[in-house]
């Protein structure tokens, strides 16, 4: 059964002026569509969220909505009026049928999965709890079509989790916009792409969307090649004898300047959309120590609300912790649970109530604040960057052009005298990165520096900390970013616990679920047992007894299933190797690059599995 068409816009055009945005711009939204929205920042995502909703006119097409359908949207940034409790913020958005304190379960239902107090007053609120707020008053009339901007900016990594699990079961359809990759994957089945003016669908979930874009952009590629090897010929033609054939070739000839023109556009449009920005690793000075930071017997608590210290909340407790130059730290946790207050204490904003903190003696701070504290808003984007008003900015030792640096970041030369105020969220966010990336020092510590980023700007800064040297310490709840960018994580927890795990985010969750079960089956009751006298065993039945009959059987198994994977990822390295599959064949083409992904990523937990295994049963004592 057909799924029901619940919004079409077709052939509509969208101008600011005289900037065309869209052109014969046609998409559909039917029941039950999970899609997500990607493209650069500038390229008209807002705008189509608001062509969704009706806010914005079209200068030209069609904009049909099914009667009766309701479009809720999560914007970035949703006022709140002085005062306002979290009930009344959430309460103000449900229907004039659906206002009435019968309904309140509704918000109930809402609120409490996202850890709010609907008492609280929306002006004291953190940032992640306000965006917690305005993310329950999208939700709550349960819209047929949902539009989420940023919906896991400033979110915890288990509010995000819970969200993926609402969404996947949510009874209408939705739109979202965000740079998390992973979110993306598990929540979406279909991809809007606006890529220069254009929209681009592709039919399945974004975690196809790579492979698929790249084919896109080879295709146009071999265009654009065979419209140059086209264009060379009619060049050759045109140096035989241009002048004999002037006047009934001119048509022709203009045909092909018509032409160059054309290509020469086009090329340069597929340049700016694969623009990557450039970064030269800074070379780090030899130091006499390896250790940037150690934090030994380290403790910290804030007092309670009457001011009573035994009523405080303990952030650090009996903390130890070395930061070796060149480690890469991902920094997680629950708002709340000391993340903040930790960086501080890592550069002496803050003092710690017992224990020390020794610091490199030489250290180069660079700071990314996602709050944004060292730009202002009054002054224009040169002067953020060079406070002297030069037109030159020192990056990494290297005098450049602050034009040339800011386009390096995707800006505008013609921006540089705009004032910050006039920026959006995501170009200030660039901006920031330019800031703290011009010289970057040997410890750079980003704050959620992911928010309101595109996910070409997120490719980009993922490259220029492949190659940064120094000592990297982030903070994100982005769970591909971490795991793209670090090698050991530091959870925390809450109550002063702090935990630490080697790899990234997925290795953090895959340790974390191995150490619940460990825990649970230490936890379970002992079966009944008869009292009786037991002769003290053998070293090798105590072994053998110590590592449970599972476990071995695990370890016995795991070289045929590592060769098992080998073997199957060969196979389909091979069919993928075939340059006509996808034509031929593009189901079968996106089933074997999905499997070899999954088998790829199997291969590795094995290995990983196999060597922990083996330290398990060669650990046991004897």
């Amino acid at each position: 059964m057909a799924a029901t068409l619940l919004l079409s816009v077709q052939n509509a055009e969208i101008a600011f002026g005289d900037k065309v945005l869209f052109t014969d711009l046609s998409f559909n939204v039917v029941e039950k569509d999970r899609i997500c929205l990607v493209g650069k920042n500038g390229t008209g995502k807002s705008t189509l969220m608001n062509i969704i909703t009706g806010k914005k006119e079209l200068d030209g097409g069609k904009r049909w909505v099914l009667q009766g359908t309701s479009i809720g949207y999560l914007q970035q940034e949703v006022p709140h009026a002085p005062g306002q409790t979290v009930y009344d913020f959430v309460f103000q958005e449900l229907s004039a049928e659906n206002k009435s304190e019968q309904n309140q379960y509704k918000i109930e239902r809402i609120i409490e999965p996202l850890h709010l107090n609907l008492t609280d007053r929306m002006d004291q609120l953190s940032g992640g709890q306000v965006r917690r707020a305005a993310l329950a008053r999208a939700l709550v009339e349960e819209p047929d079509i949902l539009l989420l901007d940023e919906p896991t900016n400033h979110l915890d990594l288990d509010v995000i989790e819970w969200l993926e699990t609402y969404l996947r079961s949510y009874r209408g359809a939705f739109v979202c916009v965000s740079h998390d990759k992973t979110f993306l994957k598990n929540i979406s089945d279909k991809v809007f792409w606006l890529d220069r003016g254009n929209l681009r669908v592709c039919p399945k979930s974004f975690g196809f969307f790579d492979e698929w874009a790249i084919m896109l952009l080879q295709h146009e590629e071999r265009e654009l090649q065979n419209r140059q090897k086209n264009l060379d010929m009619e060049v050759t033609w045109a140096s035989r004898g241009v002048q004999g054939r002037r006047k009934r070739n001119v048509r022709r000839l203009d045909q092909m300047k018509a032409e160059r023109d054309k290509l020469r556009g086009d090329k340069n449009a597929l340049s700016r959309m694969m623009a990557r920005i450039a970064f030269t690793p800074q070379e780090q000075e030899e130091s006499t120590s390896k250790l940037m930071s150690e934090f030994y017997n380290v403790g910290m608590k804030f007092s309670g609300p009457d001011g009573d210290p035994d009523n405080g909340k303990v952030i650090l407790d009996k903390f130890f912790l070395r930061i070796q130059r060149g480690d890469r730290i991902g920094i997680v946790g629950k708002n709340g649970a000391g993340k903040t207050t930790f960086l501080k204490l890592l550069i002496g904003e803050l003092k710690q109530d017992v224990g020390t903190i020794k610091r490199a003696k030489d250290t180069q701070l660079a700071y990314f604040d996602q709050k944004r504290k060292d730009l202002d808003p009054k002054l224009s984007m040169q002067r953020n960057l060079i406070p002297s008003g030069s037109d030159y900015i020192d990056v990494m030792g290297k005098t450049r052009h602050v034009c040339g640096y800011l386009k390096d970041f995707l800006f505008d030369p013609k921006m540089v005298s705009q004032p910050v105020a006039a920026l959006s969220g995501g170009q200030k966010n660039r901006l920031m990165l330019a800031k703290a990336l011009a010289n970057p020092g040997n410890l750079l510590i980003l704050d959620e520096p992911t928010n309101d980023l595109d996910m070409d700007t997120l490719d980009m800064l993922e490259e220029i900390l492949a190659g940064y040297t120094g000592t990297l310490i982030v903070v994100s709840h982005d769970r591909d970013f971490l795991d793209q960018t670090v090698t050991k994580i530091l959870a925390f927890e809450g109550d002063g616990v702090v935990d630490g795990y080697i790899g990234g985010y997925h290795d953090y969750l895959e340790a974390r679920k191995r150490k619940a079960e460990g825990d649970s089956a230490l936890t379970q009751p002992a079966p009944n047992k008869v009292k009786a006298a037991a002769p003290v065993p053998e070293k090798k039945e105590r072994q053998r007894a110590a590592l449970s009959f599972k476990l071995q059987y695990e370890l016995d198994n795991m070289p045929q299933k590592i060769g098992t994977l080998e073997a199957e990822i060969k196979d389909l390295e091979a069919r993928l190797a075939d340059s006509g599959l996808f034509e031929k064949n593009p189901d079968l083409f996106y089933r074997a690059s999905q499997r070899l992904a999954l088998a790829a990523q199997e291969l590795d937990d094995a290995v990983i599995r196999w060597v922990e295994l083996e330290e398990m049963e060669n650990n046991i004592p004897m």
